[in-house]
């Protein structure tokens, strides 16, 4: 059986199929229940299951599905116009724009037929007294899309001048058209100022703002406002995410992408729509989809990822350059379908434009998961043939190579190195003398990393030959650091011995200089501090002092000597920074301090900030470990600045991570956010989004929702839960995650799958040896599953809570579970209308209240405390008060009066004693008091008892006023309230006031 046996039934399920998710089964369903309507034999239902199917084929990709149900239902507005009722008849001229856009999206419909329609659409909202606003609209729209520009100035115009009526487009819809004119004649920022009601959620309607926040990130890339771009990219894209309807805004979300080094996202984007690629159900979204995969694919083939496998349409496997060609294709053979039945060659000339287009941003992070798509066959940004490279000289002067690399190393450049393989590269088969080929084995020594011990022997030789023999044993020196580093540090120890004896007799013969024996002295610290680290526990004294006294006789070698020569300054504040780390493990972490900061300042007035950055983050966190969150947060800030364009990815990650967690804790979340997000984005870019990268989002998610930005933290929180893992998170961080999440999702309406996110939650907590986060959980996801309409779910989840509330002897925690359970008892056996209940249900509601009066009052008797005591009475009243109204909402409807009159009794007790019980915590619970006053006077006024009733009111107005005048709401000599507790005074001495009007006019009767 169909189920539908009467119009309502009809209706309920017209209504329920509503509600379903769009896409072909909903059509599907609207065609069944028009042929059921059909049987019925009754026009209006007709009607309504015209209407029905024809808004659910508006709202997917079968809009080209919507002319025929039309058609129908203006034949019989023709015919018998008395079968449609008010609302219908509104339906059938507002769906008039759908028939008008819907034309213009179909390249078959010739386009005087959309001329015609137009004209038809005037008519007819002429005859129906309807202002002329929406059909100046639809002539915009018509104008626009051919590309008659003055035309559609025109209408513009003529759009905003007419009257607005009820058959104009909403405020959102409208913005948006008048926002997207705006950006189209370049005129962005107004177009952003246009937009401004609904990006900040004055108007909104079925589609809005979700499309407004697509149109809107282009405009905002190209005004700069990046911020805001990324944060409509992800509010937006999360609202079109399942909406089958919106091919064309989801296409704005992929070429964000494709414009903002995004491209990894893009193709998520695109793998999650795969029937966006064929859906032929309204061309013109199509058009702007493919044209956008054309330009993502560009993007990706310009990358060298041409031959990467991409998502694409079903049937075959796609690389990136094969859709490019294929999207290509597809949009301009639309593109000239639709210029052919315009006349023009507007569409295609606009196709073109938007897929050249090129990025707007290298690359703007976003905060979720995505790392930029690279490939070994990318091409390298390099000079023109035979240019050389800007400030470097060409590669053929060998000579000038050789001057700017020795210029580089003297000066202890980053890239010193790069230059000396340059002259390496540039020396083949020219004979060098000795120093230039040990200077290039020393620097090639440098960049091999463990393997470069040779090569420094072998530099070391030829420093010899040179002459050099202090900067030969400094290149023995490095290679015994390097075998330190490999672990063997005390056989590098032992190594440098014969150096460093060597280097101090040479100095006092003055046959070397003091770099090089600087050179020597500071590698042989380096080495001892290495056999201090390589310590199973605490390191022995003897090799502590012997790491000290090296740092230290490096320091007397030089002192003095720093200002003129960076390679000397180098030494001694690396001497410092030594010194540092040896006080921070005896455990002086303020001397540790104190040392790391002068280590700092000395490369930074040496010129070379760069070596300062390791430092200023050893201060920040020993500053951290001292409580001078002030002097951490600046060294932090400092390191990220020393460190500019030289700092690998992954320290900037981790630096920016750290900046972020200092900056929250001073309650900055907005300026901590921003340092999470480039956290994330540089964390991606150093492979280490599953580890750092996934807590820097779990951070960022966090101070987003600080901010109430609801959307755009749970986009960053649903990226960041797959690589959360306990091993490296620890499971209080997956927990923490999904709770955010769900407070997210709450905020967002999107209860059932709150609820799911936090019995996730909870089920993890449940393990825990505290249980507090368990019961809190089950009890958040149980108020989702009640707002979701899943009060069987609800009530498990409530009674879980309780029952763990109750363990824990949080007696408030179980009250209010009790107390919810309660009226879900009640609703879950009320009536399709929601009034009244079965017996059963009330019953079982009552017996709950009565329990959760029963906890307040053992509990209340227990109470050692006043603080507790209070806090048990404020529970109390507020069980009394809830009792009340649950028991006068039980009332059913075709009960007789006198159990009607019985029952509300009930509740009036109930209320009184909640009276009483707030009466007795005096002014600290006036609000509630008052609420319970007016709750029973309403009652009693209902009960036939005005006199009583009245008494209440004016209570309630004594309450506020203490002459009996009411004034702003606040006691005569009450001090200045909140606005809120303002508001609240004002909102009962009304309900009072109306209360008494009421008694009054029945009493006229």
């Amino acid at each position: 059986m169909s189920g539908i046996t009467d119009f309502d039934s009809l209706r309920r399920a017209m209504a329920e199929n509503g509600g379903q998710p769009e896409g072909p089964a909903r059509n599907a369903r609207a065609e069944e229940l028009l042929v059921e309507a059909e049987r019925l034999n009754i026009p209006l239902a007709v009607v309504e299951a015209l209407g029905h199917q024809l808004k659910v084929y508006n709202y997917s990709s079968e809009k080209d599905k919507m002319f025929v149900p039309f058609a129908r239902l203006l034949r019989m507005w023709d015919e018998r116009p008395e079968d449609f009722d008010e609302y219908e008849t509104h339906s059938l001229h507002w769906v008039f724009k759908w028939m008008s856009a819907g034309m213009l999206d179909q390249p078959h419909i010739p386009l005087a037929s959309v001329e015609k329609w137009l004209g038809e659409m005037e008519r007819r909202y002429r005859l129906a007294g309807h202002s002329e606003r929406a059909v100046r609209s639809a002539e915009f729209s018509v104008a626009a899309h051919v590309g008659d520009l003055d035309r559609a100035e025109r209408a513009h115009a003529a759009w905003l001048a007419a009257d607005r009526d009820d058959m104009a487009d909403c405020h959102a819809c409208e913005l948006h058209g008048q926002g997207w004119w705006e950006a189209e004649r370049g005129r962005d920022a107004e177009a952003v100022r246009l937009w401004g009601p609904v990006l900040d959620g004055e108007f909104s309607c079925a589609h809005e703002p979700h499309t407004v926040l697509a149109s809107s990130l282009l405009p905002l890339l190209r005004l700069g406002r990046l911020d805001e771009a990324r944060a409509n990219h992800l509010r937006g894209f999360r609202l079109v995410r399942s909406m089958e309807s919106m091919r064309d805004a989801y296409a704005d979300h992929v070429e964000f992408c494709a414009l903002t080094g995004n491209e990894a996202r893009g193709l998520e984007l695109l793998a999650e729509r795969p029937a966006y690629f064929t859906d032929g159900g309204q061309p013109r979204s199509r058009l702007e989809f493919m044209a956008v995969v054309a330009l993502l694919m560009d993007r990706l083939t310009l990358l060298g990822l041409g031959d990467e496998r991409v998502p694409g349409p079903a049937g075959r496997t796609w690389t990136a350059s094969a859709l490019a060609d294929h999207a290509r294709e597809e949009a301009l053979a639309l593109a000239g379908r639709f210029d052919a039945r315009n006349g023009t060659s507007y569409v295609s000339d606009r196709a073109r434009a938007r897929m050249a287009r090129l990025p707007l941003v290298e690359r703007l992070p976003l905060g979720v998961r995505g790392t930029r798509p690279t490939s070994a066959g990318a091409p390298v940004a390099a000079p023109a043939a035979g240019q050389p490279e800007v400030g470097r000289p060409e590669p053929s002067d060998l000579g000038a190579l050789l001057a700017e690399a020795r210029r580089l190393s003297d000066t202890l450049q980053p890239d010193a190195v790069e230059a000396w393989a340059a002259v390496s590269r540039a020396a083949g088969g020219v004979e060098l003398d000795a120093r230039d080929r040990a200077e290039i084995a020393d620097h090639e020594a440098m960049d091999a990393g463990p393997e470069g011990a040779e090569l420094f022997e072998r530099a070391a030789v030829l420093y010899a030959e040179a002459g050099d023999p202090g900067e030969a044993l400094a290149a023995r020196t490095r290679a015994a650091y390097v075998r330190a580093l490999t672990g063997a540090p005390d056989e590098a120890a032992a190594a440098v011995e014969e150096p460093y004896d060597e280097v101090l007799a040479l100095y006092a013969q003055d046959a070397t200089g003091v770099r090089q024996t600087a050179s020597v002295l500071m590698g042989r610290a380096r080495i001892l501090m290495q056999r201090v680290h390589a310590s199973d526990g605490p390191p022995p004294e003897p090799v502590l002092a012997a790491a000290e006294s090296a740092a230290r006789e490096v320091l007397a070698l030089v002192g003095g000597r720093t200002r003129d020569d960076v390679r000397l300054a180098s030494r001694a504040a690396e001497s410092h920074a030594i010194l540092a780390e040896l006080a921070a493990l005896a455990g002086d972490a303020r001397t540790a301090a104190e040392l790391f900061a002068k280590a700092a300042a000395a490369f930074v007035a040496a010129g070379l900030p760069w070596f300062a950055v390791e430092y200023e983050a050893r201060l920040a966190a020993l500053a951290h470990q001292l409580g001078d969150i002030a002097e951490a947060e600046r060294a932090l800030r400092a390191a990220l600045e020393h460190g500019e364009a030289h700092l690998e990815a992954v320290g900037r990650a981790q630096l920016h991570l750290q900046l972020a967690e200092v900056v929250a804790g001073r309650g900055q979340a907005e300026e901590a956010a921003e340092h999470a997000l480039e956290a994330a984005h540089w964390a991606d870019e150093a492979g280490q989004g599953p580890a750092l990268g996934a807590w820097a989002r779990h951070l960022l998610g966090g101070f987003l929702l600080r901010q109430g930005r609801w959307a755009e933290a749970a986009e960053v929180l649903e990226s960041a839960l797959p690589d959360l893992s306990a091993e490296t998170h620890g499971d209080g961080a997956i927990v923490q995650t999904q709770w955010w999440l769900g407070d997210c999702l709450s905020e967002l309406g999107e209860h059932r799958a709150a609820a799911e996110r936090r019995l996730q939650a909870a089920e993890i907590a449940r393990h825990w040896p505290e249980q507090h986060d368990h019961a809190t959980l089950a009890h958040l996801a149980a108020e989702n599953l009640g707002h979701a309409g899943l009060p069987a779910e609800a009530d498990r989840a409530y009674t879980r809570a309780g029952d763990l509330w109750q363990a824990l002897g949080n007696v408030h925690g179980l009250v209010r579970a009790l107390r919810a359970r309660a009226w879900l008892a009640l609703r879950a056996d009320a009536g399709a209308d929601g009034a009244g209940a079965d017996k059963a249900g009330a019953d079982r509601a009552r017996a709950l209240m009565t329990d959760a009066l029963d906890a307040c009052g053992t509990a209340l008797q227990a109470a050692d405390d006043e603080e507790a005591r209070v806090r048990l009475v404020t529970e109390l009243g507020h069980t009394h008060r809830q009792f009340g109204d649950l028991l006068a909402r039980s009332v059913v409807e075709d009960a007789g009066d006198e159990s009607i009159h019985g029952v509300f009794e009930e509740a009036l007790s109930q209320l009184a004693e909640a009276v009483v019980v707030f009466g007795s915590l005096g002014p600290v619970a006036r609000h509630s008091r008052t609420a319970a006053q007016l709750a029973a006077g309403w009652l009693e006024a209902d009960l036939g008892r005005p006199a009583d009733a009245a008494a209440r009111a004016r209570a309630v107005l004594a309450a506020y006023s203490g002459s009996g005048d009411i004034a702003d709401g606040r006691a005569e000599g009450a001090p200045d309230g909140t606005a809120e507790e303002d508001e609240t005074a004002r909102a009962r001495c009304a309900e009072a006031e109306q209360l008494l009007q009421v008694l009054e006019e029945q009493a006229a009767k």
